[in-house]
């Protein structure tokens, strides 16, 4: 099988650890997009329609988006960890999921992403829910590994 990031099997990786990594990867490319989607709704009150083109520049280098490229580079480290040469141990996946539960932790005191966060889930339905299910993701993560030891 081809080391596909959306692959949630690959001989020699731990199948646990990449089936999590993976749901991780889903979870934040449907958040990311959602956000995406929630500014540019915000934009275009402001600014007036915008083409895809138009968008796409927007997205890389308009200040408005940048705080999204967080996202983006997480996914990138991710497929790069899914893809690479090193088997995937549960170690890997673990530290992934810990970085992004404190990463997506929404709060009004936290770090300038956080805060946009912590803004976005409150002005936007949608969000929430990518939020939801990020939080389901992150409380599978804590439910106790059958044969294993708790967290």
């Amino acid at each position: 099988m081809t080391a596909s990031p959306s692959n949630p099997h690959r001989a020699g990786d731990d199948p646990a650890a990449r089936e999590k990594l993976v749901a991780l990867r889903s979870a934040l490319l449907r958040l990311h997009k959602t956000l995406i989607d929630m500014e540019r709704r915000t934009y275009e009150k402001e600014f007036g329609a915008v083409n895809t083109g138009e968008f796409f520049r927007l997205v890389v280098d308009h200040p408005q988006f940048a705080w999204l490229h967080n996202i983006s580079e997480f996914v990138v480290r991710i497929d790069e960890t899914l893809t690479g040469d090193a088997h995937l141990l549960p170690a890997d996946s673990d530290t992934a999921v810990s970085l992004a539960r404190k990463m997506f932790t929404p709060t009004a005191a936290g770090d300038a992403f956080q805060k946009k966060y912590f803004d976005a889930i409150q002005s936007d339905p949608n969000v929430v829910m990518e939020h939801g299910e990020l939080a389901r993701l992150f409380s599978a993560d804590d439910a106790p590994r059958s044969g294993g030891k708790n967290p």
